[in-house]
């Protein structure tokens, strides 16, 4: 005889089943339609090639989103939330998942390393996993053949490697995403990094957020927690400003004059006469990676002074994707500068603290004050902006300065002779 809750657990059990195989078929009819999209597209545009995009290249992305989506399917669907098991299971979808993730990247390289490299930084959203997994792409990004990059500076310059350098380094210093740098001499003997950008990759990348795109909204069909199509958005619109070289290059040099002060930070010169939108030659300048601690230790470089705070924000990851996906886009960018940032300090280990946020505030109320005393019509809204300004700065001084009293030893004795004293008068 069936007791009350065994029926209960039967029914759960079919019930699980049943949204399974209709999660599993809307998964499929919307892999198919994506599919089928996606070619008609390209047939539309007349940019068949099977090697760099295609089939090919659109058959990738479309197993890995099926392979990893049904994955999290199967193995997770008779296993009850919120228990050992469950903990257990999950971490070995993510690893996998993040395993698939980092060949498709590798594969497809471009606009997929890209996002790769941007989602290995976001150590404290993400599980390790998968930031573990994708963060060796910022080092071990593929590389473009030589035959490929002295076709590109031809291209863009007008003229042979040869003429332009005395010597130029077969091998690159390094690969990204985008582009991959090659150390050169001039004829003059001034040593200068160039930079070139890949193959394709800028008729590539429309394609390729498109394509992310689809792939993402079946995603989020399959799971409606799926918060990520700010990532998109995102790529969407600063991608084609990444592939401008020369936006680069003038951004370099507003860099330059930001950090003038600090001794540690260089900001190589830019080569005007001989770069163009994929070809960036800079003064060649020695130095360490901004994550690499024991170049840092070896140059007597205090991790401590660089912008942290910590925080354990998986549990909360649906919440934060959904509200990072109605965030303005110039805030985003904010937020991705402060990911990078903490992910380097992570990897840095340096003392936790919130001067990464105190910094960027700093930084936002002098640029909308700079911005307001532009457009003031008169002495009097001049003189009240730049008051405005200054007492803002000044409640951040204060914050920073409470923040250090309660995270550091002499503050804390601080404290604690305050409330003596105060104890004592009373």
């Amino acid at each position: 005889m069936l007791t009350e809750d065994h029926c209960r657990d039967q029914h759960e059990e079919e019930r699980r089943s049943e949204g399974m195989m209709t999660g599993t078929v809307r998964l499929a009819s919307l892999v198919t339609a994506g599919l089928a999209t996606s070619g008609c597209f390209i047939y539309a545009t007349q940019s068949w090639d099977p090697n760099d995009f295609g089939v090919v290249r659109i058959g990738r992305a479309v197993l890995t989103t099926a392979a990893v989506t049904c994955d999290y399917l199967i193995t997770l669907r008779n296993t009850p939330p919120a228990t050992q098991e469950y903990d257990f299971l999950k971490s070995e979808v993510h690893a996998r998942s993040a395993r698939r993730l980092l060949d498709l990247c590798c594969s497809n390289r471009g606009t997929y390393i890209k996002v790769g490299q941007h989602l290995g930084a976001l150590k404290y959203l993400l599980p390790p996993e998968y930031t573990s997994t994708l963060s060796v792409l910022h080092s071990r990004a593929p590389s473009t053949p030589l035959p490929d990059v002295l076709h590109i500076i031809q291209e863009e310059l007008g003229k042979k490697t040869s003429e332009l350098f005395v010597q130029f380094e077969e091998t690159p210093l390094g690969a990204a995403s985008l582009a991959q740098v090659h150390r050169a001499v001039l004829w003059d003997g001034r040593m200068v990094a160039v930079k070139v950008q890949h193959p394709k990759v800028r008729q590539q990348s429309s394609r390729d957020i498109m394509i992310m795109e689809v792939l993402l909204r079946i995603v989020k069909k399959v799971f409606p927690q799926f918060e990520f199509m700010w990532l998109v958005e995102e790529a969407k619109k600063n991608l084609p400003r990444e592939l401008d070289f020369l936006n680069e290059a003038r951004n370099a040099e507003k860099m330059a004059d930001m950090v003038r002060k600090f001794p540690f930070l260089k900001i190589p010169k830019i080569h005007w006469d001989i770069s163009t939108e994929r070809v960036l030659v800079m003064e060649y300048v020695q130095g360490g990676q901004a994550n690499d601690l024991d170049y840092m230790k070896r140059n007597n470089i205090d991790v401590d002074k660089a912008q942290e705070i910590r925080s354990n924000a998986a549990a909360y990851l649906p919440q934060i994707s959904q509200l990072l996906a109605s965030v303005p886009r110039q805030m985003l960018l904010l937020l991705k500068t402060n990911d990078l940032l903490r992910g380097i300090e992570t990897t840095l280990g340096t003392n936790a603290n919130a001067s990464s946020f105190l910094c960027m505030s700093r930084c936002c109320v002098q640029a909308i004050a700079r911005h307001h005393r532009k457009t003031a019509s008169s002495l009097w809204s001049y003189t009240y902006i730049s008051i405005s300004e200054w007492l803002r700065l000044g409640q951040l001084q204060l914050y920073e300065l409470f923040l250090w009293a309660h995270s550091s030893s002499l503050g804390q004795r601080l404290i604690y002779l305050v409330h003596w004293i105060s104890h004592s008068l009373y």
